[in-house]
């Protein structure tokens, strides 16, 4: 009991978090407010196109920075330190992966969904397919949003109770009801720009860790020296076994397929890219997106290595100064930032800040798809902009509460936290299955693309929870780099961490060893495989009959439709009706009409 007594009492020490952090900290919550109130109630978000897309003429860098906040979440911000701490510098070859991804985005996908001009790129898929291809997408989409949300809240805030002791039931609510309020008040316009903010408060924190601990440490000199000698640092592995957790192929190609369909296909992202005037203007800021998360992502492992050469002699994990691997760098901040008054609440506002911009992104876009995907394709009656701005803020409050609800639920049962995790690699590989057939494949029919995404859902939820099982049950663990207590000068009761591979984990069934980085590649490829195997078995379509504008630009230049097909091209297109058969081959007439470029 003594030795826990110690530790905690160590920990309490460290939570320096006095009344300048908590202003600043206030201060940043406010500054978001008021930017909804300013887009709320002084730049009034009157129509639909407004309050989803900021009208469509919203400028390139904001745009690119709120692309960036939204994706990288707080989990980001905690996780990535840690892998570099835990596992090395290997997860860094990630780069290759990002940066092809952004060349096949923005002249494979991109162009497609801007130019017809829509608001939710599920509708892509009823005009390429039919409606249970839509709503299947947009389910899936409205499953993993749900299962993320709460992750997102939970984790910066246990980074806040590290810092303050703060209970995280008591800043979780207050955190969301000024996000649900700007978001709710002032649209896409309030989000980007919250974002803009947000995401500079997120670098102003990262850099402050990064240049004041590696002051504290002795240099970036004794950093490098001392992740060396741990191993840390690594040459590119470049092993062709899938049950590696990472190499240099899994990290380029497993990566390559993430990043793919979480920045090409996934609402939450598209929505910003669909928001920008014209396609060069969306491919600019794809080249800033990827500037940006490179930079970000990078400073954040930085940290990670800096985290190892503070604590090389004496791992908090072990000794539980830290209760979670999440919680590493809080530790970091409450060690070096701690005497310094204000700078302890830059760093949790920065944490935030990257909660709130995912938080915000993902409930304007969640109105948008019950708009668009649930409501118009399925109900008759045409609602007005003042009823469409109710039913959008009503879904903006109902999913916040429901985000907010679920954090109970991922607090009290380990278990599910971890399953919920998996939700993203479940839906992940469906997803970009199924937009990928309809973009790639001109051939497969609306069956194929369902039964497809169908089976790649059933297959992925199999594999991903078993894995999640055997990592539960310890039949399956991944070998971490060497820890050290011999240096500490406080008394702990240590903890031993999982090191070695399992001597069960032979006897786990292969597909669940798997690494994760391969998990969306393998529900794509499925997906795909099982698409065109249907679509052969019951009459495929003539590409000849699918619109042009709804493939890739690379197949209009090979494929050349029927004369019978009524396309009139134009800069941006916008699909008004099509029309499809119901016997045999299935075929899309399809007439695009040329709408304004600065519409």
């Amino acid at each position: 009991m003594d030795d826990v007594a110690d530790v905690q009492n160590l920990s309490k020490s460290m939570q320096k978090f006095g009344w300048v952090d908590y202003i600043v900290f206030v201060l940043m919550l406010a500054l978001s407010a008021f930017v909804g109130i300013y887009w709320g109630f002084f730049k009034k978000q009157t129509s639909q196109q407004d309050y989803l897309m900021g009208g469509r003429n919203m400028k390139v860098f904001p745009v690119s920075m709120s692309l960036v906040a939204s994706f990288i979440s707080g989990i980001t911000l905690l996780g990535a330190p840690t892998e570099m701490y835990m596992y090395g510098t290997q997860y860094l070859f990630v780069a290759g992966g990002i940066i092809s991804m952004s060349f096949v985005m923005a002249n494979v996908y991109l162009p497609v969904f801007h130019n017809m001009g829509i608001t939710s790129n599920y509708e892509y898929l009823e005009v390429r397919f039919n409606k249970k291809v839509r709503l299947f997408g947009s389910t899936l989409f409205t499953i993993a949003l749900i299962a993320w949300l709460p992750i997102v809240i939970y984790v910066p805030a246990l980074a806040f109770n590290q810092v303050t002791g703060v209970n995280v039931h008591v800043i979780t609510p207050i955190v969301c009801i000024v996000c649900i309020f700007y978001t709710c008040v002032g649209g896409l316009q309030a989000v980007v720009w919250t974002d803009v903010i947000q995401i500079l408060i997120m670098f102003g924190a990262m850099i402050l860790v990064a240049i004041k601990g590696t002051i504290n440490v002795g240099g970036i000199s004794v950093v490098w020296e001392r992740n060396w000698d741990s191993g840390r640092i690594e040459a590119p592995d470049f092993d062709l076994n899938p049950l590696t957790r990472h190499t240099v192929w899994g990290l380029v190609i497993g990566g390559f397929m993430y990043w793919l369909q979480t920045n090409s296909v996934n609402q939450t992202m598209m929505q910003r890219y669909l928001a920008l005037p014209n396609l060069q203007a969306a491919k600019r800021a794809v080249v800033l997106f990827v500037i940006g998360i490179l930079t970000l992502v990078g400073l954040c492992c930085y940290c990670g290595m800096l985290i190892y050469a503070r604590y090389y002699d004496c791992d908090p994990l072990s000794t539980q100064l830290a209760r979670a691997k999440d919680q590493l760098l809080p530790l970091l901040v409450m060690d070096v930032l701690g005497e310094y008054p204000g700078l302890s609440g830059i760093f949790v506002a920065g944490i935030f800040s990257a909660a709130l911009s995912s938080l915000s992104t993902s409930l304007n876009s969640m109105s948008a798809v019950v708009l668009e995907d649930f409501y118009k394709p399925f109900f008759g009656h045409n609602l007005t902009d003042k009823q469409a701005n109710i039913l959008m803020k009503t879904v903006v409050l109902f999913m916040g509460a429901l985000s907010l609800a679920l954090v109970f639920v991922v607090e009290k049962m380990g278990t599910v936290l971890q399953l919920t995790m998996t939700f993203e690699a479940i839906t992940n590989g469906p997803q970009l299955g199924i937009f990928s057939m309809g973009i790639l494949f001109p051939w497969v029919n609306s069956m194929g693309a369902l039964l497809g995404g169908i089976s790649g859902l059933v297959i992925m939820s199999w594999v991903c929870l078993n894995a999640q099982v055997a990592i539960a049950n310890g039949n399956i663990n991944f070998p971490h780099k060497p820890l050290s207590t011999e240096g500490c000068d406080y008394n702990f009761t240590m903890k031993e961490l999982p090191n070695l591979i399992s001597s069960e984990d032979e006897e786990v069934f292969v597909l669940y060893r798997i690494s994760y980085i391969w998990y969306t590649l393998v529900g794509a490829v499925v997906t795909v495989l099982i698409g065109l195997l249907v679509s052969c078995f019951l009459h495929p379509n003539d590409p000849r009959d699918v619109n042009p504008e709804l493939l890739a630009p690379f197949l209009r230049k090979i494929i050349k439709p029927r004369p019978t097909l009524s396309v009139q091209p134009g800069k941006r297109s916008l699909i008004h009706a099509y029309e499809k058969t119901l016997e045999g081959p299935q075929t899309k007439l399809v007439t695009v009409h040329p709408v304004n470029d600065n519409s």
